[in-house]
């Protein structure tokens, strides 16, 4: 059984950083290319960030652009989200996602979903 775990959310304060990762088990992802998604109250569960099965490309909303990065480690069968100079509007519920091969900006175009994580940034 394929299970997707995010772990690495919680309380901080506006301009801090954080990690988040996401534990994959029951199966290989190599092939698969990963996405962060969030999801506020209220609100619709939006992209953040992918990257593609080989590293090679990556994708990133404009609003996290050049504050958040993404990493893969196969060899963890783990993706990371990086999350600096945090902002208040970052707060949400973070996901993971899994899809073969190319990155998507599109919640439906995912295969395998984590449970989530929160986020919360203080002013």
């Amino acid at each position: 059984q394929v299970r997707l775990v995010e772990s690495g959310g919680g309380l901080v304060q506006a301009g801090a950083s954080l990690r988040l990762s996401c534990a994959a088990s029951g199966r290989t992802f190599t092939d698969y290319a990963w996405g962060w998604f969030r999801q506020s109250p209220g609100k619709e569960r939006e992209f953040v960030a992918a990257i593609s099965w080989n590293g090679y490309a990556t994708n990133f909303a404009d609003s996290v652009k050049d504050r958040f990065t993404i990493f893969r480690d196969d060899a963890k069968n783990t993706v990371y989200l990086h999350l600096n100079s945090v902002k208040p509007e970052d707060t949400a519920v973070y996901y993971c996602a899994a899809r073969p091969l190319t990155i998507s900006t599109i919640v439906n175009e995912y295969t395998y979903w984590g449970q989530g994580t929160q986020v919360t940034v203080s002013s």
